[in-house]
């Protein structure tokens, strides 16, 4: 009890005190019961030398006294163990450790064995190592990639990258007989022994001569070659995973696609576009194609950073690849262009795409860039558009009047709205209230009141509901000091249009 709250108040010289007196007055308690809080307040205090010491004792009284209750577990021999080999890298009393471990009958395992493989590596004893690789087959363990990545660990914090390589070739030789695969960890440590010892040619070396002895039926997320890029990109070093790549291209040798693949996430995460649609293009280069999810996140991450041209070229490599499915990012272009207010972009893309089958443009597509364009003030593009549109056989909608009315009316251009009436009113235009009501405020503003009047027939006849007060009240802002006597002398049709109107409006009462 009083050994939990020193540990849990992770007070470690106490603890091992505490452990020193029991040993001392000779009250040998089971290991089981202080062992592993012993071990827990030693790895956060990293106090692993006083933990090596009371292991000893324990161990020393275990065999003399004959005390099978005072036997460490396997657990904690592994502990002295990788101390040994990792913080003291004394050869000596690792072995020491393995050899109370045989006197006590426990039996080592993959971690055991992966702690040794380590040190030796690390001294560079081949011997020894050749020696642990018998035991382990002897052992009977079936899968050796922890020990292989010991190995690994070790060479590389000695510099010695040619066995690195030897290690990872032989593994892939041997796989006939055991499955190897080792880890991003291992991978990383890999990465950097290289960048720090070697260089990029010589990891892209490694995974050529790896490429040679994968059989054609490894998983790419398996291969050595993915292994290293993708460890890459995780350390954050993008760019040497691209030259890495680009270093492999120039010897000749080819990447599965599933190798770029974290590149390009790493680029699109980071928002560089621009260098991920220089890669799809080496990857078009290459005779491979990505998929339309990979195309379709290159786009979003483009859009996103406002990367518009890179966003286009990738939609271009996509058309050109033949992807069936194009609706998705289609609509990430359209829709970032609208948010950011560039509707001459979405018009240009627009034309572009406009035959193509896979994409099915409908009026509402039309109708964003002329809305876009009319909230801009931008009413001369916004008029193009519509023009384009119609001569492409699309057809305009209540949507894309009321955009052009609206933006005349902003604009105070009211005239440009008289033109659209008389060009409208006997067309197959849809009215509607909205429509309706747009056209009469607008002809009002602009004293078109003969076309006001067509307008009230239409709705009319269309049986569409009207608010007059509306209107009125257009009128009295702008035309409040028109009078009927002064239009009578020099236009009597606009004059009986403007009673026609205030007898409608309510204006004459």
């Amino acid at each position: 009890m009083v050994l939990k709250s020193m540990v849990r108040a992770n007070t470690a010289a106490p603890a091992f005190a505490l452990i020193k007196c029991m040993f001392k007055n000779r009250y040998f308690m089971p290991f089981g019961l202080w062992g592993d809080l012993l071990i827990e307040v030693s790895r956060k205090n990293v106090s692993f030398c006083s933990f090596l010491e009371l292991f000893e004792e324990t161990c020393r009284v275990a065999v003399d006294e004959k005390l099978v209750f005072m036997k460490p577990d396997l657990d904690a021999c592994n502990v002295a163990l990788e101390g040994c080999c990792r913080e003291l890298e004394s050869i000596r009393d690792a072995e020491r450790v393995i050899e109370t471990m045989s006197v006590l009958n426990i039996k080592p395992d993959e971690f055991s064995f992966g702690f040794l493989g380590y040190l030796y590596a690390l001294k560079g004893h081949t011997m020894k190592i050749n020696e642990l690789k018998g035991l382990i087959k002897g052992f009977g363990f079936s899968n050796s990639s922890l020990f292989y990545s010991s190995l690994i660990g070790g060479y590389v914090k000695s510099g010695n990258l040619k066995s690195v390589s030897a290690t990872i070739l032989s593994c892939l030789k041997e796989e006939n007989e055991e499955v190897m695969h080792f880890s991003r960890e291992t991978f990383c440590e890999v990465i950097n022994g290289f960048l720090k010892h070697g260089s990029v040619k010589d990891l892209a070396d490694l995974i050529i001569e790896a490429q040679k002895l994968e059989p054609p039926s490894t998983v790419v997320e398996r291969s050595i070659g993915f292994g290293i890029i993708d460890s890459c990109v995780s350390l954050g070093l993008s760019d040497k995973a691209h030259s890495i790549v680009d270093e492999m291209v120039a010897q000749g040798s080819t990447m599965g696609l599933g190798v770029y693949l974290p590149i390009l996430k790493a680029y699109c995460k980071e928002h560089r576009t621009a260098e991920a649609t220089q890669l799809v293009m080496e990857i078009s280069n290459s005779g491979m194609h990505l998929s339309a999810e990979s195309f379709d996140s290159l786009i979003d991450a483009a859009m996103t950073s406002q990367d518009f041209q890179s966003a286009f070229t990738l939609f271009r490599d996509m058309r050109e690849a033949r992807v069936p499915e194009l609706k998705g990012s289609y609509l990430t272009i359209m829709t970032g262009l609208m948010a950011s207010h560039r509707p001459e972009l979405m018009a240009a893309f627009l034309d572009e795409i406009v035959e193509d089958p896979r994409i099915e443009v409908k009026t509402h597509d039309w109708n964003s860039i002329i809305h876009a364009f009319c909230k801009a003030g931008r009413l001369e593009d916004a008029r193009r558009t519509f023009r384009r549109m119609v001569f492409l056989q699309y057809e305009p909608n209540d949507q894309t009047y009321l955009s052009l009315i609206n933006g005349y009316v902003t604009a105070e251009k009211y005239f440009s709205v008289l033109m659209h009436w008389n060009e409208e009113k006997e067309g197959g235009v849809k009215f509607d209230h909205a429509l309706v009501d747009a056209f009469l405020y607008a002809l009002v503003k602009g004293g078109y009141f003969d076309a006001v009047m067509q307008v009230v027939e239409k709705s009319q006849e269309m049986k569409i509901f009207v608010d007059k007060w509306r209107y009125k009240q257009a009128f009295m802002e702008t035309h409040k000091k028109l009078k009927v006597s002064k239009m009578r002398k020099r236009n009597f049709r606009k004059m009986e249009a403007l009673i026609a109107f205030k007898n409608w409006a309510g204006l004459n009462a």
